[in-house]
């Protein structure tokens, strides 16, 4: 569609949108009138309604995606609500009229709390969804165009065909060979005498090669070995090893005053000195010894 024909549609949007304000002026200004407003918001009224469906068109045409979604929601809750409200404004003929004053929208009593509610929560949600979609439209960036690209694929068969005589690369050039100068001839006598040749074995005798002696030879280990001998007499231990009469006799001395519950094998074996085994094996008589004193 040309420029032209675009300005007369929009000019037709505006007269049929403006004509049906004018319809819907009266029905509306009368609903205010019946629901308390005084004449200035009465007059104000229909441009609550009427003024943001005008809007919400206007942001459908701009927004996209989920809040173009959003303004066509908005438009045709508004246009139900204002149709409802001409609705009920030709049923009740009290409403007609410019000087009508306070008075019901419908004789039963849901039904009148019903149109009421509707009627005056409109110029509320007119200011919260108008300004919404008057931030929606400023905050809208519109995608960019891509530029369209003309003949891609003419283009792309010219470069294909193109004979390698157009290629930017020019043929080398060729290369000159630089000849290269020869020194000049020697004259050579051939009749000047020589010298003698030392004569030449014709056959050279073996020398004689020594045989190479084989040994045995230990193989290395990569780890030490551990001493497996006998341990010195210096390096053991110079208390003596001591019988179980001995060790019993002893065990019976450092315990003497101990209670019941610090005899154990542990406590033996630390104060004794003695092997784990030794040391519950004494742990056993001393206590058996002490239940038969207990006992007598």
């Amino acid at each position: 569609m040309n420029r032209t024909g675009r300005v007369l549609l929009v000019a037709a949007l505006v007269a049929v949108v403006a004509m049906a304000f004018r319809v819907s002026w009266n029905a509306l200004r009368d609903i205010a009138n019946a629901i308390g407003a005084d004449a200035t918001a009465a007059m104000l009224y229909p441009f609550v309604v009427d003024g943001l469906m005008a809007l919400a068109l206007v942001a459908t045409l701009v927004l996209v995606g989920r809040d173009r979604a959003f303004a066509l929601r908005v438009l045709g809750t508004y246009t139900l609500a204002s149709l409802v409200l001409n609705y009920v404004h030709g049923l009740v003929p009290k409403l007609h009229g410019a000087t009508v004053d306070w008075g019901r929208l419908a004789d039963w009593d849901p039904a009148n709390w019903a149109l009421v509610l509707l009627a005056t929560s409109l110029p509320v949600g007119s200011i919260y969804f108008g300004s919404d979609l008057v931030a929606k439209v400023l905050h809208h960036r519109p995608a960019p165009i891509p530029t369209p690209v003309t003949n891609t694929e003419e283009s792309t068969e010219i470069m294909r065909n193109r004979s390698t005589a157009d290629l930017t690369e020019s043929t080398p050039a060729p290369v000159i060979a630089v000849p290269v100068r020869m020194p000049n001839p020697v004259t050579v006598d051939f009749l000047k005498s020589t010298l003698p040749l030392k004569p030449v074995p014709t056959a050279l005798a073996p020398t004689p090669t020594p045989a190479i002696e084989r040994r045995a030879v230990a193989a290395e280990s990569p780890r030490p070995r551990r001493a497996t001998g006998r341990v010195p007499q210096s390096a053991r231990s110079s208390r003596p090893k001591r019988t179980p009469d001995q060790l019993l006799a002893e065990a019976r001395t450092v315990t003497a005053d101990w209670p019941d519950a610090k005899l154990t094998a542990e406590g033996i074996r630390l104060a004794v000195h003695t092997s784990p085994a030794n040391a519950r094996t004494l742990r056993e008589t001393l206590r058996s010894e002490r239940t038969g004193k207990a006992v007598a």
